[in-house]
């Protein structure tokens, strides 16, 4: 059960195939920082957007840094009690 293929044609297939996982792998590899960079955005504008809200409101003054914002976004209302209480116990 040849199928007319030799060994030089199944190792020809099988290098073929081997390289294809090897980009589809690097490939992967090089989109996932920013896939990260993309998600830090996103939540560093909603953290913001949180801030302004609670400033907005009159409950307490936070200032809209990237790091307030980042903090915010990514740990969403527990980060801006945290901020709070830092900004009135702390300062």
């Amino acid at each position: 059960m040849n199928f007319g293929m030799n060994m030089e044609t199944i190792q020809g297939i099988i290098g073929v195939v081997i390289g294809i996982i090897i980009l589809v792998t690097i490939v992967n590899l090089l989109t996932l920082p920013f896939q990260l960079l993309f998600k830090l955005i996103i939540n560093a504008v909603f953290g913001a957007a949180m801030l302004y809200f609670i400033n907005w409101i009159g409950i307490v003054s936070l200032k809209i840094t990237l790091i307030n914002s980042l903090i915010a976004g990514i740990f969403g209302v527990p980060g801006v009690i945290g901020l709070i209480a830092y900004n009135h116990f702390l300062k």
